[in-house]
């Protein structure tokens, strides 16, 4: 094995083992042919899962498994994810945004329920972000049933912003958000090839991506949980109800007072871009001016579908 660091800097297969294994340096790790790739190892052998708040991660999610023979499920959908993952092959993939360079609410929980099926598999790791989130991908292995030591490949991907009403970050669609799709697609199709020929990397496992991303995600289990009984609805609501019927969590319902909580708003702003009066928020109650449609521009549809596909 042999592995290529940022200054081009040769270590023993000992060293590199170690280096590898703490995620020092930005380094990429190329294994010899006769460790075999994954389209070696039989079948696909990938499946990947995603949670998509607005449709971002979705389209990262199916863009690489459309250039790559890899299942791509949504964590969404009413399967036996256990079956799923057992039928998969060797290697799981995650597709997830991140908040607060922390892993969403609902995949923490996915990964946390299945972890007896993940058990010895090997993981890719895919997440969103706005601008940066230091370590958004090696956040998820705090979960994962061997931490870090199986992660096989990480990448981070920059998307467009959902967050529709903080004014600090503006709020685009259509052919506005090219330029950031094309250099998603780029890495989407430089992944493919990477996994394919065995190559290893791994975004946001370097000591300083790691500590960038603690500064952020230090802070965020109490933004979540200031977060999760905070939804507001004001007067322009027209109790449509749909804002309870995409809820991930379950966390709204439509009663006979209007739209209720549960306390369990994750902060995906998917109600809140969904509104048709921009009635809703959360955390952050300024009333949204233009609301995210998603790449597909039609997030809700998307989602939609993805929660009632009910096949394995």
């Amino acid at each position: 094995m042999m592995l290529f660091c940022k200054h081009s800097t040769f270590l023993t297969p000992e060293s590199s083992k170690s280096r590898a294994a703490r995620g020092g340096g930005r380094c990429i790790l190329i294994l010899r042919p006769a460790s075999r790739s994954l389209l070696e190892t039989g079948g696909s052998g990938l499946i990947l899962f995603y949670f998509s708040g607005t449709g971002n991660s979705r389209y990262v999610a199916r863009a690489f498994c459309e250039r790559y023979p890899a299942q791509c499920r949504s964590i969404e959908e009413h399967a036996d994810f256990d079956a799923l993952i057992a039928a998969g092959g060797d290697t799981v993939g995650f597709c997830y945004p991140v908040y607060g360079s922390s892993v969403p609410q609902l995949m923490r929980e996915f990964v946390q329920a299945h972890a007896e099926a993940l058990s010895g598999k090997r993981f890719v790791i895919f997440c969103t972000q706005l601008i940066f989130s230091g370590d958004g991908a090696h956040a998820l292995t705090a979960f994962l049933p061997q931490g870090e030591s199986n992660v096989i490949y990480a990448e981070h991907f920059r998307m467009p912003n959902n967050l529709c009403n903080v004014p600090v970050f503006p709020v685009t669609n259509g052919p506005k958000n090219d330029r950031l799709l094309r250099l998603a697609q780029a890495k989407v199709r430089r992944a493919a090839a990477e996994i394919s020929r065995g190559i290893v990397r791994r975004r946001g496992f370097s000591r300083a991506s790691v500590r960038l991303g603690r500064s952020q995600s230090v802070f965020w289990p109490g933004v979540e949980s200031a977060a999760a009984k905070d939804v507001w609805i004001d007067e322009s609501c027209v109790r449509c109800g749909l804002c309870a019927r995409i809820c991930p969590t379950g966390n709204l319902s439509l009663g006979e007072n209007g739209v209720e909580q549960a306390g369990r708003c994750m902060v995906c702003y998917r109600c809140v871009n969904a509104c048709p009066k921009s009635a809703i928020t959360v955390l952050i109650h300024a009333k949204p001016r233009r609301r995210y449609l998603g790449v597909s521009g039609n997030f809700i549809r998307d989602a939609e579908e993805d929660a009632g596909r009910t096949e394995i």
